[in-house]
């Protein structure tokens, strides 16, 4: 193979991401041919001996999955509080340093994928790509029209404005005072639906991610996961390009 960046090597061999990855090199955790090395610039392939906190780094077969997460699930490979994370749910069918593509809140259930593949999480991840996530929100009280248009045209967060969004109400209980709606956005900012609907004064009491462009959770149940089909990945790599 033609020599690659240190950090494109590490995302594609599973490590983590390839952004996770130049952190790990810039803190020292990486060795190159038996020397620590803290750049971004090198280049290395297979014949070099690649070190990540002293394991030997060798290549991994790609691997793609599709989960159903629970609430009370925190969406990392480990916590420093000890808390169960989404890779506690693998079974010893999957060997592969996989990770998850972007976040769901420890309270919010459904839709998410993980990967060993640097290049494939990063192009989901980059808004550019436009990849929808739609989410079902049970909230407090009911939208009005014209907090509907709000959310749909975008509402002003704390350091960024949201894109366009759809949005239907599907029920609502005027009796509990609460409505579930079905909120599609193409972003990913922390907390970014509970934030938005917190804008426009309804307060997320639960959330779950149904769909992740065209994926759905058909045939799984919470904690449970698949592979994804090799048609699926091919279609979601070329996603918006």
């Amino acid at each position: 193979m033609e020599k690659v960046r240190l950090q494109k090597y590490m995302a594609d061999a599973g490590v983590a991401s390839r952004r996770k990855s130049e952190e790990m090199i810039a803190s020292g955790h990486v060795r190159v041919n038996n020397k620590v090395v803290t750049e971004m610039g090198i280049k290395v392939d297979n014949s070099d001996k690649i070190e990540v906190d002293g394991m030997p780094l060798q290549e991994e077969k790609k691997r793609y999955i599709l989960m159903y997460k629970p609430r009370g699930v925190i969406t990392a490979v480990k916590d420093d509080k000890d808390r169960k994370v989404v890779t506690d749910l693998l079974e010893d069918d999957v060997r592969e340093r996989v990770y998850p593509i972007g976040r769901l809140d420890y309270d919010t259930s459904g839709l998410l994928l993980l990967t060993n593949d640097g290049d494939f999480a990063n192009h989901l991840m980059h808004p550019r790509y436009h990849v929808e996530k739609t989410y079902v929100a049970k909230i407090e009280g009911v939208l009005s029209t014209e907090e509907i248009r709000k959310l749909e045209g975008g509402i002003k967060l704390k350091g960024y404005t949201t894109s366009k969004a759809r949005v239907k109400v599907m029920s609502k209980d005027k009796k509990k005072n609460s409505s579930i709606v079905r909120i599609t956005i193409h972003e990913g900012h922390n907390h970014q639906v509970k934030n938005m609907f917190d804008a426009v004064g309804h307060k997320v009491e639960k959330l779950a991610r149904e769909s992740y462009a065209f994926l759905t959770l058909e045939g799984l149940v919470s904690g449970k996961y698949r592979d994804l089909t090799r048609q699926e990945v091919a279609e979601l790599k070329k996603t918006n390009k």
